[in-house]
């Protein structure tokens, strides 16, 4: 069978902006990844211009396995290949540029948490063919929690990385393909894809899947700023992102909490109640701000109140103008930090247990870099979705903590993964209600 791939001017220019986003805002550390980067979206230009000019033949073939990556590419994908059946047939449009190869499937999700196997788990039982997309799984929020105490039938003693895999298997064992990519770009409506059936396409530096409906559960991991020295070495080791997931974890211990927003705030508020002592650290003079009031305009993303409140507690130490600047720690974890006061030429270590980072983004802005503006977010940078899960563009999910939700629990993240499958089961069947669940056999 012949299909006509045309893409559109606009998916040119967007990898263009692609590339000029990746590389202009830092996120290429060192010469490699900024080789690998420019090699991947001169790869896909030239792909996208090709696509244009000549007519692909879609293939059947039996197996999930793909052709190795291009020459330039140096790391090893076979290792973390995934099939769900050596014998399921997969219609695949096959296109040599590079072992380049276009995959086709029913539903993408981008993301292998538990928003992201909750939905694939209910995709696939629905015989929808369903493909996973995830950049790293040890790295998700989930995976770096020690210890899963508040997830309903799990075994306290379990860890976040043994529920996960769990989770993936699982979804797995239903027929759901998992892959370890890194995308980079998504096209998300059939003028920029040129496709009538397949609307959505998800561009990976090895791989293009086109799909028929895409879910994104890329989590809220992102950073505004660098990470802290130590940060990523002791995370989830005492390093966390999440007082609500770890602060029973440090019951009579010290911890600190480092940044003036209102989540820092909250998160410090929380840890109270476990805590021996909340060492809470901030770069600006916040005493003399709260004594003046803050003018709303100037600051908006910290609370006076709740600022206040958490002054208030005989258990939290105030560290104003004080600026974070290494995590420091052994083979047990974290056992401190240091700090510098402003104006002061030397530094002082805090010895503390925990160490909660909210500073330039502290670890909870959602993940949508990848989706080059194609769906709407909100002020947090959160996508906005409706009450099955839909982004401003038809067949398009949004499930997880990408949605910026207050919430940010295992549990209603795979709620969030469960209400998307639904609804993407009822899109692509053209349902008028909700179908509850489907018999597998």
């Amino acid at each position: 069978m012949k299909r006509r791939i045309v893409p559109s001017w606009s998916t040119l220019c967007s990898i263009l902006h692609s590339y000029y986003t990746a590389i202009y805002t830092k996120r290429c550390h060192n010469q490699e990844n900024y080789k690998t980067i420019t090699m991947s979206y001169i790869q896909h230009f030239l792909l996208c211009l090709l696509l244009s000019s000549f007519t692909v033949t879609t293939t059947v073939v039996s197996s999930f396995h793909l052709p190795s990556t291009a020459s330039f590419q140096t790391r090893n994908r076979n290792a973390h290949l995934r099939r769900s059946s050596p014998s399921t047939t997969t219609t695949t449009t096959s296109l040599q540029l590079g072992d380049m190869e276009v995959l086709e499937y029913d539903v993408a999700i981008i993301g292998g948490g538990p928003a992201g196997c909750t939905c694939a788990l209910y995709t696939s039982r629905a015989d929808l063919k369903t493909i996973i997309l995830d950049k790293n799984p040890a790295s998700g929020a989930l995976a770096i929690t020690s210890h899963i105490a508040n997830y309903p039938g799990v075994d306290r003693t379990m860890s976040g990385t043994e529920l996960l895999t769990q989770m993936r298997e699982q979804a797995i064992q239903y027929g759901t393909r998992y892959e370890k990519a890194q995308v980079f770009m998504i096209d998300v409506k059939e003028e920029e894809t040129g496709d009538s059936v397949y609307t959505k396409c998800v561009y990976t530096p090895d791989f293009t899947i086109k799909a028929r409906a895409l879910v994104l559960a890329t989590g809220a991991m992102g950073r505004v700023g660098k990470p802290f020295p130590g940060e990523k070495e002791f995370l989830g080791q005492g390093v966390s992102y999440c007082a609500t997931c770890d602060g029973a974890f440090y019951r009579d211990s010290e911890v600190a909490v480092y940044g003036a927003s209102t989540e820092a705030i909250e998160e410090a508020m929380f840890l109270t109640k476990f805590a021996s002592t909340v060492h809470w650290i901030v770069p600006t003079d916040i005493e003399k701000e709260l004594q003046g009031g803050l003018d709303v305009e100037k600051n908006k993303i910290m609370d006076h109140d709740e600022a206040m409140q958490l002054m208030a507690c005989p258990n939290v130490k105030l560290w104003t103008k004080t600026k974070l600047g290494e995590v420091i720690g052994d083979m047990s974890g974290v056992t401190g930090v240091r700090v510098q006061k402003v104006g002061s030429g030397s530094d002082e270590a805090i010895p503390v247990e925990g160490a909660f980072i909210y500073g330039n983004g502290g670890g909870s802005k959602p993940i949508t870099d990848f989706c080059q503006s194609k769906v709407e977010l909100d002020e947090g940078g959160g996508v906005i979705v409706d009450e099955s899960m839909m982004t401003s563009v038809s067949g398009v999910y949004a499930v997880g903590d990408i949605r910026n939700t207050d919430y940010k629990q295992v549990v209603v993240a795979a709620s969030d993964g469960c209400i998307a499958a639904m609804a993407v089961e009822k899109f692509l069947n053209n349902r008028k209600m909700i179908k509850v669940d489907w018999i597998h056999r």
